[in-house]
């Protein structure tokens, strides 16, 4: 901006330089071509070369302005491209990742059920077996106190035959 501000202060300063001597702008002068000589106005020649020079800056800046917008715009359009796929290639990663999560979750609630049901089956199991112990801990008491019993009543059977063999009155031992 500040460029074209100069630009056009310059053509302006120019402008009015010419018109304040536009009388030594248009006497003709001979100027040498180098093969011939010719009569010409110089400062008009060098207003003109000036004019020139200064329309053709004037098109090359507009040309590359224009192509920087066009290379701008191409830019933008890239980026917003990469943008969007960028975008997928998240949300693709976050579908990856909750697809993960919940694989995981399942497989560690299969894993606490398999361990569940492999603890409650050893659990039946160690009660089985403590069931198993305890039948035969009470045949074995049963056993045991039968065996008592039958001693017992061997035991008092005898000494009812004893008592009923020695005579009344008489105690064995006294």
């Amino acid at each position: 901006m500040v460029r074209v501000l100069v630009l056009f202060v310059a053509l302006l300063v120019m402008a009015v330089f010419t018109l304040l001597n536009w009388q030594a702008f248009v006497a003709p002068t001979p100027l040498s071509l180098g093969f011939t000589t010719v009569q010409a106005p110089l400062p008009m020649l060098l207003l003109g070369a000036f004019v020139f020079i200064s329309v053709w800056f004037v098109v090359w800046a507009l040309q590359l302005q224009g192509k920087a917008m066009l290379e701008a715009r191409r830019l933008s359009k890239d980026l917003q491209a990469q943008r969007e796929l960028a975008d997928k290639a998240e949300a693709s990663r976050f579908t990856e990742l909750q697809s993960f999560l919940s694989a995981e979750l399942a497989r560690l609630n299969q894993s606490g059920l398999d361990a569940r049901a492999a603890v409650n089956a050893r659990f039946d199991q160690l009660r089985r077996e403590q069931q198993v112990a305890l039948e035969e801990a009470t045949n074995g008491i049963s056993a045991h106190l039968g065996e008592l019993e039958d001693r017992l009543e061997r035991s008092h059977g005898l000494v009812a035959e004893m008592d009923s063999m020695q005579p009344r009155g008489v105690r064995p031992g006294t």
